[in-house]
């Protein structure tokens, strides 16, 4: 009998991203979305290539380098070969990691209109 395998924790956190992308396989270019990013892989969704195929994600003029590690019909997950470090994808990784950071209440109290009367000078 087969012992079920138990997944390890991750190492990095995923963050849920909306990036338009173009994935580069041997023989195709297909368009999709990362939906899930951190340093170490990325769900694309709207793009599909066979499990452990290799491929590029093309991102705002650069080059990500992957390795498809499960694919569905629809989506895929892909692992990069080199951590997330610099270039556009680490980028829009921070910028979608400080955006989730902000306290809502913030966001609330910058858009009200400020008081006027009794209630202002406090």
């Amino acid at each position: 009998m087969e012992t079920p395998r138990i997944p390890l924790p991750r190492r990095q956190t995923r963050t849920p991203v909306a990036l338009d992308v173009t994935v580069n396989g041997v023989l195709n270019f297909v368009e999709g979305q990362i939906t899930d990013l951190s340093e170490g892989g990325a769900r694309i969704e709207g793009a599909s290539m066979p499990a452990r195929s290799r491929c590029e994600i093309h991102y705002a003029g650069d080059v990500t380098y992957a390795v498809v590690m499960w694919s569905e019909v629809d989506r895929m997950g892909v692992r990069f070969p080199y951590e997330l470090t610099h270039g556009p994808l680490y980028n829009a990784l921070k910028r979608a990691r400080n955006a989730m950071t902000i306290d809502p209440a913030q966001i609330f109290l910058s858009n009200r209109a400020p008081l006027f009367g009794r209630r202002g000078l406090s």
